[in-house]
């Protein structure tokens, strides 16, 4: 059939998807998001982006509308009705609902959902086999104590206008620093690098979303016998090491070619084995 929504358990074409102009993810964010994909048609660890669900609704204290399984089961049927040819993208939304104009949360009624199902659109080949370029941006990512990062929650500005500045630097990626200058995370994934043979990422401490392709890369570098850190990293260590790459469900393992203009060997050797356990891996998910 093609893009289909649900919103609140109906199933609408998105010409016909509409949300209240009251909705206070609308009028501020307030609300919280989950992305998968599919492989074979299948949702790819569809039980790890539900409990992220769970952790980042009771992070920002919203109620969900559905236990997490039920709106499991919800992405399930959209996926299903959509009928698509090919793999799926799959946007799963939580508001606060919709209530007075006040910052409030106690103004908030009716906990609301949206799915939105659409063809998956991959990542360009050149940039999976050759690398991507990323950008070392001005814009800070939140620091814990303001909006924690390990909620992912619908209030992205914060990543957008980092977009905004790698794209004008002809970058596929922001890569955020934290308040005190290390490397946290780019605008949507999580980054790696490599230096003497150790797979090094920044540690969920530094304050990042705990990623659920950054998770799997780990428990697969272990399984191949990668010595692994997670820890602070410096932005030098990022432009002088032997190799990186970006990890994301949609990018899944991607090289990085430049940090800035600064060219990294692309794509190096463990991020081709982590590369091709990661395919193996969803070829038996």
């Amino acid at each position: 059939m093609g893009a289909l929504v649900n919103l609140n358990g109906a199933i609408v074409p998105p010409d016909r998807a509409f949300i209240s102009v009251f909705d206070r993810g609308f009028l501020y964010g307030d609300s919280i998001y989950e992305v998968c994909r599919t492989y074979r048609g299948k949702l790819f660890e569809l039980g790890a982006h539900l409990e992220r669900l769970e952790s980042s609704a009771e992070r920002i204290g919203l109620t969900l509308p559905l236990p997490a399984a039920a709106l499991g089961r919800q992405m399930q049927h959209t996926l299903e009705m959509a009928e698509l040819p090919d793999e799926a993208y799959v946007r799963l939304i939580v508001t606060r609902g919709s209530g007075e104009i006040a910052l409030d949360p106690g103004a908030a009624v009716d906990p609301a959902f949206v799915i939105i199902v659409k063809p998956l659109t991959p990542p360009a080949r050149e940039l999976v086999e050759k690398g991507c370029k990323v950008a070392l941006v001005g814009v800070r990512r939140n620091p814990k104590q303001a909006l924690d990062p390990a909620a992912k929650t619908g209030n992205y500005l914060n990543s957008v206008l980092a977009m905004g500045e790698a794209r004008k630097a002809n970058a596929q990626e922001a890569i955020l620093l934290g308040l005190d200058g290390g490397v946290t995370e780019g605008a949507s994934s999580n980054i790696f690098l490599a230096k003497g043979g150790v797979l090094i990422t920044p540690s969920l401490e530094v304050g990042i979303l705990a990623g659920v392709t950054r998770r799997i890369v780990l428990e697969l570098a272990r399984a191949l016998k990668i010595p692994t850190q997670e820890r602070r990293v410096d932005p030098a260590e990022l432009e002088n090491a032997d190799e990186a790459f970006l990890a994301s469900s949609i990018r899944e393992v991607m090289p990085i070619a430049h940090v800035g203009d600064t060219q990294l060997p692309s794509p190096g050797p463990l991020t081709l084995k982590l590369q091709k356990a990661f395919r193996a891996r969803t070829e038996h998910a």
